[in-house]
């Protein structure tokens, strides 16, 4: 963890806390946070699921596995830090808020100060089993292209 002043409320509401990283925040802070220049948004999806799913803007892409096999990315560490500038936040976002929680805790493992996106690009699936109609980014109608 990088060390910093201690931030003020308007920044922190909403950031819960978490186990081997800073914190666990809803998609709306972590968009507010890029916006206002104080964290790199990394989506740690796919090529595939940015593909054909979707994309934010702007989001740096560094797969925390890659498709198809799901095999870890090898150069995770080495991408993550030419993504993220020394001193910055990262905010990480996969499909789920699943596989963002390892990559925040592997960022955190590398010094930096990580959040993990709760609900991810596409929420959670529904009782039919279908994704985007119960929470995460994409229903919080924040930027996205296809």
């Amino acid at each position: 963890m990088t060390d910093s002043p201690t931030p003020d409320s308007s920044t922190t509401s909403g950031v819960r806390p978490a186990q081997g990283y800073a914190g666990d925040l809803p998609a709306a802070l972590a968009w507010q946070w890029v916006q206002q220049g104080q964290a790199v948004l990394v989506d740690v999806r796919t090529d595939a699921e940015r593909e054909w799913v979707g994309r934010v803007p702007g989001a740096q892409a560094v797969a925390w596995k890659q498709w198809p096999g799901m095999a870890a990315n090898a150069d995770f560490d080495a991408q993550l830090r030419a993504a993220v500038p020394a001193g910055m936040k990262v905010v990480l976002l996969c499909r789920s808020g699943v596989r963002s929680v390892a990559a925040a805790q592997r960022a955190a493992a590398l010094g930096l100060e990580a959040y993990n996106i709760l609900e991810g690009f596409e929420g959670d699936a529904d009782e039919n089993g279908q994704r985007g109609r119960v929470g995460g980014w994409r229903l919080a109608g924040l930027p996205w292209r296809q």
